[in-house]
């Protein structure tokens, strides 16, 4: 299960900076509205310290982090929705995102122009808000003649065309007021009737609070950071605080330099580690791990998932013919130094269909397929 998130926001708030920093991929930043004309998408290696420390004890042929996919679009304005600039064309590339990055920027550069004139955090995400909002209401009056013919025939298919109606419908009027589907209060059975719909503001967000390197420091008390963190607050949102135009400095450094670098610029990490923790709480993920002398791999799934479910995300035969799963956590393996050494210490435990999975279990599968 590969994470997808797509990445929007206004012309020269520092997408395809930031994008450049998370995904390393050198997509073009330029200083004038709609540099980026294609979509940008970067498939990037989930940094995890738990896989290194898990390789280096079992010395692997190979190892295999979890993957992270970005896709960053053109710049959204005012009227997208309706055609103006060229981020309307892409919004159809972030339709299957399973969240949503909005971009705001934070800092203030005269050299860097601003579509709108000034730096105002909550205003940008208003605009975009908007006109997500306006392209949804365009796909949902898409659905509604369809669905209201259909609600008038007989039987089944009748009935359920009535229930999504009622939700088509809902949808519209708040859509129509400018407030984005993931706000309008519905249930998820609700939701669940028009989730072939793919509504881009039904889609969980992560803001990002793009500031600059002088920043960083007073990032905390920042007025505009601020302002970012009021509108997280309200929707319960997370939010990343980054430098992208450093992080994106750090990422063309060999990968020895960049930890002094890091330390240097008074940080501990790469902003992909933070936007990874952030997106992975957001969307209730979770890593387990399949440990062997051939490969050491990092599999996501979703917290709460059970053994079976787990199983599938390697194929889809590990789930329909499970039978159980050998289960050791990672700490209990580089504590001890081996698999063999864990199960001597009664630590390796078999669990069967409803084991719930924790995050860093190392785990082997078994399963039978009849053909």
């Amino acid at each position: 299960m590969a994470l997808s998130i797509g990445i929007v926001g206004l012309p020269n708030v520092g997408k395809s900076t930031l994008f450049n920093a998370l995904s390393n991929a050198g997509a073009l930043a330029a200083n004038y509205p709609f540099a980026t004309i294609e979509p940008n998408i970067g498939i990037v290696p989930v940094p995890d310290e738990r896989i290194d420390q898990i390789a280096a004890l079992v010395k692997p042929q190979r190892t295999l982090f979890t993957t992270l996919e970005f896709v960053d679009i053109a710049g959204l304005v005012r009227g997208a929705s309706k055609g103006e600039g060229l981020g309307n064309q892409f919004l159809a590339n972030i339709r299957q995102v399973d969240a949503v990055l909005y971009v705001l920027r934070c800092f203030v550069d005269d050299n860097i122009t601003h579509v709108e004139g000034s730096v105002d955090p909550q205003r940008d995400k208003d605009v975009v808000d908007t006109e997500l909002c306006l392209k949804d209401l365009e796909t949902v009056e898409k659905r509604l003649d369809k669905t209201a013919r259909n609600a008038k025939g007989p039987g089944k298919e009748g009935e359920l065309a009535k229930l999504e109606l009622a939700v088509l419908v809902k949808l519209k009027d708040k859509l129509d007021q400018g407030i984005p589907a993931r706000a309008h209060g519905l249930f998820k059975e609700e939701m669940d009737l028009v989730r072939d719909l793919f509504l881009l503001t039904d889609k969980p967000v992560l803001y990002i609070a793009n500031v600059s390197e002088g920043q960083l420091a007073t990032a905390a008390t920042d007025p505009l950071v601020m302002k970012v963190f009021e509108i997280a607050a309200k929707e319960k949102a997370e939010v990343v605080v980054l430098a992208a135009a450093l992080e994106a400095e750090i990422q063309q450094l060999p990968e020895a330099d960049r930890p002094s670098f890091l330390k240097d610029s008074g940080l501990t990490e790469p902003g992909l580690n933070k936007v990874v923790r952030a997106g992975y709480k957001m969307l209730g993920l979770q890593t387990y791990f399949t440990v062997g002398e051939k490969e050491v791999r990092a599999w996501t799934i979703h917290k709460g998932d059970k053994a079976p479910a787990a199983a599938g995300v390697i194929h889809t035969d590990f789930e329909k013919g499970f039978i159980k799963a050998e289960v050791m956590s990672w700490k209990d393996l580089l504590t001890h130094g081996s698999e063999a050494a864990v199960r001597e210490k009664g630590l390796l435990r078999v669990e069967g269909k409803e084991y719930v999975v924790q995050d860093g279990d190392c785990m082997h599968f078994r399963f039978n397929v009849t053909t």
